[in-house]
């Protein structure tokens, strides 16, 4: 599965997806476009990481890792 496959999944498709094959990265909080953060949790899956929100009801996948290089 690429990155375009996952965005075109519904809320519960990328929901299954994550936690199947999914790999929890750890917490991670993301900026708004308000200024605010969100929290939530990175995850790494296939070639590409996704952003789910503590209530599960925003996903965002991106092509680039979110987390800081250790």
């Amino acid at each position: 599965m690429d990155i375009d496959q996952f965005k075109t999944m519904t809320l519960d498709q990328k929901l299954a997806e994550l936690r199947h094959n999914g790999n929890l990265l750890g917490p991670y909080e993301r900026n708004t476009e308000q200024g605010t953060k969100m929290p939530g949790d990175i995850y790494e899956l296939h070639d590409f990481w996704v952003f789910l929100s503590e209530d599960e009801k925003t996903v965002i996948p991106t092509r680039r890792n979110p987390l800081p290089e250790e």
